[in-house]
């Protein structure tokens, strides 16, 4: 059994700690706690980093600079106690088993919160792709909340800490250049508490005394109805749907924190901590990327201020040694408007990683790239945040702008690569992916950018393979890339728009669709992209008339600047300039159907109870045939099947059609058989049915076999 396995065997053996909590108010949502903040990013008030620059020497560079002293946590700003310390091994607590590690493991507790984050599964996400089910020390699962990008990090930081009494501390600049410190402590500047903020420990209850009776089942799990009925301050966009209908953040800390306290907490510092504050130097180191490890943080940043991108990588697998090593990575990340994380696959991780955002050539001193939260530690008397001295192999000074600029080419050669037609499903998902965050909010510059992107990759990808630029988009566009066409973000106000909806989308798609069905065959009509116009009212009067036409002039939200918004006074949104095939010289036009009104469609079901074995480790798989024998337009695709295996996390399952193969579902977790119950396969609606479709189910992995039991194609087809 290989490595990974039987670290997957070691992560199910799951012992469970905990302390529990409880709170009381708050001021109102709106109240800036007499914040004074930086600038925006995505519409947050987020703080000034801390202008701190690491010093030359390495030694002083490590160990970051004195913050507050360690008597600040007996002060009633307090948010949780502090018993333990990030490079503890021996310990009476550290010895005992916990999340994903065993008794006696010898594991300091920065490695244990390694551990934790590789041990949380990835599960499907509504809508589109994977996400993770957090896992707590209580005995509770939830999926991963629905958080931008930054905040995700901060919150597994955070959670963790809290949880096993770990030291934490961020720091940043507010407005008046004031130096402020985020942390277990409380909200503090080195004469006291800041602002408004509460005093943790006075305003708000501690649970922790009935941690056993929980776990025991002899006491019901204690909620705090303030808490649970809070929003992230000045948000709009932070709703919990895993946790309950109308539940949003503070429904989701209250689920997964006893100490209440964290969850107020959590509310201030994910308001005014983002990207550039993961960034600074103070708060995070940059990593080697032979030490990439789960729950480091990859940093896109392309700007000394505002925003960027935050990943947490969730997998980092080896192979081989020395010279001859290489890696498989994974990241998920969430995003603005806000989102459940979404888990990318070794494809999509690997462009993250070689993108010249990440720290590369002209963007090191930004430091972005790979990096590590500093660990909190009672240095004479004081809090400091300091590179431990087990990582310092791991350590990159952010003086070494060169070797920091050399770490996107570096996972070039680092990072495993698919073969090309692998490679070309993956991105064909990633280029989903980014669909599927628009179907939820049609405004999204970044997805939009992120989509054509990867649709760069793919004909790159295409080029390998022989196949056109034309071709890559008869096979691979959809409708929607066209009428949510690429924009300019500094001169479309769109950008600046968050509060979009599904049902705005759905509208943007009919009204479309509409005039693609009265154009007929004969003709190619021009297509309305959902941007800003100059129409004498907000820019989107066109879509506005129609939903009223349509009678859900209510559902239509109006335009509003939901960040910050340089051109939100622009006259009219700027396209970029399209790479792509021409909407008319494709024939997306006629044959894609858009939620039709009153569609003619039949379902059709073809299985095959032929079991075919799959070859242990081989590219070329298993492929289990069906034919149609119907002619009809494909409007939808799904599939059944009975994949037994005795590693299911070996497994990747494609559907193929006319020589294109899409993923279907990737494999995850240990022992067990993968059962697929109508699961949705994107990129066959507009194809012709007839023909012979196949599964496709390859084993990456050696040592653990397997085989196709049964398997049933459901299509929908049009007449």
């Amino acid at each position: 059994m290989n490595r990974s396995k039987k670290h997957w065997i070691c992560m199910a053996t799951v012992c469970f700690l905990v302390f529990s909590l409880w709170a009381c108010g708050e001021p109102e949502d709106g109240d800036d706690h007499g914040v004074v903040a930086g600038e925006g990013e995505h519409g947050k008030p987020t703080l000034y980093g801390s202008g701190w620059e690491e010093p030359a020497g390495k030694a002083d560079a490590m160990q970051g600079r004195p913050g507050l002293p360690v008597s600040v946590d007996d002060s009633e700003t307090a948010v949780w106690e502090v018993r333990n310390a990030w490079e503890d091994r021996d310990t009476t607590e550290a010895r005992q088993a916990g999340l994903a590690w065993e008794e006696d493991s010898g594991l300091s507790w920065e490695e244990k919160f390694q551990v934790w984050v590789e041990s949380m599964p990835a599960i499907d996400r509504p809508g589109h792709g994977e996400t993770f089910l957090l896992t707590t020390p209580f005995g509770v699962e939830v999926p991963a909340p629905a958080l931008e990008c930054a905040e995700l990090a901060m919150f597994l930081r955070i959670a963790f800490a809290s949880w096993y009494g770990l030291p934490y501390f961020t720091e940043a600049l507010d407005g008046h250049r004031q130096r402020l410190y985020f942390g277990h402590f409380g909200i503090r500047t080195a004469e006291g508490r800041y602002g408004r903020m509460a005093n943790f420990r006075t305003q708000y209850n501690d649970y922790s005394d009935q941690a056993a009776a929980i776990l025991a089942g002899e006491a019901d799990w204690p909620s705090d109805p303030e808490l649970a009925r809070r929003s992230i301050p000045g948000s709009f966009d932070d709703a919990q749907p895993m946790i309950g209908p109308d539940a949003n953040a503070g429904a989701y800390f209250d689920r997964v924190f006893l100490n209440k306290r964290v969850g107020y907490f959590l509310m201030m510092q994910l308001t005014y901590f983002g990207s550039v504050n993961l960034a600074d130097p103070v708060n995070t180191f940059h990593v080697v990327p032979e030490a990439t490890r789960p729950g480091d943080v990859l940093l896109h940043r392309w700007q000394a201020t505002g925003i960027g991108h935050v990943m947490v990588v969730m997998r980092a697998e080896r192979f081989g040694s020395g010279a001859a090593m290489r890696m498989e990575a994974e990241v998920a990340s969430g995003s603005m408007p806000r989102r459940q994380p979404l888990w990318e696959n070794p494809v999509s991780t690997r462009r993250n990683f070689t993108n010249s955002y990440a720290g590369g050539p002209g963007y090191g001193q930004f430091n972005g790239g790979l990096k590590r939260f500093r660990a909190a530690t009672n240095i004479d008397g004081r809090w400091t945040n300091v590179v431990p001295a087990s990582m310092a192999g791991d350590y990159l000074p952010a003086t070494a702008r060169q070797r920091i600029e050399e770490r996107p080419s570096r996972y070039e050669d680092l990072l495993t690569e698919l073969q090309p037609t692998e490679q070309l499903q993956a991105m064909a998902g990633v280029v989903e992916q980014h669909r599927a965050h628009l179907r939820s909010y049609p405004a999204s510059c970044a997805a939009r950018t992120r989509r054509e992107d990867a649709f760069n990759e793919l004909y790159l990808l295409g080029e390998e393979l022989g196949m056109t630029r034309e071709e890559i988009d008869e096979t691979y566009r959809t409708t929607e890339d066209y009428v949510f066409a690429e924009l300019v973000y500094g001169q479309s106000k769109t950008c600046c728009w968050n509060s979009t909806t599904p049902t705005m989308y759905q509208l943007a798609m009919e009204m479309n669709q509409e005039i693609i069905d009265a154009a007929g065959a004969e003709s190619c009509p021009d297509l309305v992209v959902f941007k800003g116009r100059a129409d004498g009212g907000d820019g989107f009067e066109v879509f506005r008339e129609y939903a009223a036409a349509r009678e859900l002039g209510d559902a239509w939200v109006a335009w509003s600047a939901d960040e910050t918004c340089p051109q939100a006074n622009v006259s009219q949104d700027t396209e970029v300039g399209h790479q792509w095939t021409p909407f008319c010289s494709l024939s997306l036009g006629e044959i894609v159907p858009v939620d039709p009104e009153d569609p003619e469609t039949t379902v059709h079901h073809v299985t095959n109870d032929q079991v075919y074995p799959i070859p242990d480790n081989d590219p070329d798989g298993a492929r289990s045939p069906v034919e149609v024998d119907v002619d009809g337009v494909v409007v939808s695709v799904a599939v059944d099947a009975e994949i037994t295996h005795t590693w299911r996390g070996d497994l990747v399952v494609y559907l193929v059609f006319d020589g294109v193969p899409v993923e279907v579902k990737r494999g995850s977790g240990w022992e067990d058989d993968l059962i697929l119950d109508e699961i949705v396969v994107e990129g066959f609606a507009g194809k012709q049915a007839r023909g012979t479709w196949e599964l496709w189910v390859v084993d990456t992995m050696a040592q653990d076999v397997g085989q196709i039991e049964t398997w049933t194609l459901r299509l929908t087809i049009e007449s």
